[in-house]
């Protein structure tokens, strides 16, 4: 990780399009982002489905939104994923289909969530989420931890809320080839506190605010 570039992703609903939408991803590809963010969760009926919440019909499908993401040359899509069951084996076969299946990469995965994504997509990289403890992120020993947990879920790197991000962790997975990826930075603010870490990544509702903060 320590050599890759600097990535924006933008997140559903960005430039304020709606949720888990096509506008969505056709905006923060038009917006220059690297990677757009889709929350996936399984209609009744088993098809994948972009939703943040328990499906109510008439939602995006996967296949809908991958067909989108194909139209735009390295275009990545970081699949935040909020039902972790043998479903997911959709994705992946979704992904190969339109021709983006080295382009997908999952998020929303908790330590107890790698068994099934492992088992039902094992060749799709994911970042692990994980509940951190604030008074505890000024200790070596808690820091040292936290990366090895992600190196032994055999994940790219953290995924994390910004306004749980230190130095210290920073450092802590600097020392590591694994990566950091922050959520969600949406004002000018936010958006240089996190640039201030030198995250790998980071996700916001304004890639447009984010790049001019970077210009």
């Amino acid at each position: 990780m320590k050599d890759k570039k600097f990535t924006v992703t933008a997140h559903s609903g960005c430039m304020d399009t709606p949720d888990n939408s096509l506008e969505s991803i056709t905006a923060g590809a038009q917006q220059g982002a690297q990677i757009v963010e889709i929350d996936l969760r399984f209609a009744p009926d088993g098809t994948p489905v972009l939703s943040h919440d328990r499906p109510k019909g008439n939602e995006v499908t996967l296949e809908q939104a991958f067909a989108t993401v194909a139209k735009y040359d390295d275009l990545r899509v970081n699949v935040d994923v909020k039902e972790c069951t043998e479903q997911l084996a959709q994705v992946y076969t979704i992904a190969q289909k339109h021709g983006i299946a080295d382009r997908i990469f999952f998020t929303g995965l908790f330590e107890e969530d790698i068994p099934t994504a492992k088992k039902t997509c094992p060749t799709v990289p994911y970042w692990l989420n994980m509940d951190v403890r604030p008074a505890l992120l000024q200790t070596e020993k808690y820091l040292q931890s936290l990366v090895d947990k992600v190196k032994n879920c055999g994940a790219v790197g953290i995924n994390m809320n910004k306004n749980n991000a230190t130095d210290k962790l920073v450092a802590a997975f600097r020392q590591t080839d694994l990566g950091i990826s922050l959520w969600t930075c949406n004002t000018t603010d936010e958006i240089r506190f996190a640039l201030s870490l030198r995250p790998d990544n980071i996700t916001t509702r304004r890639p447009d605010l984010l790049k001019s903060v970077l210009k």
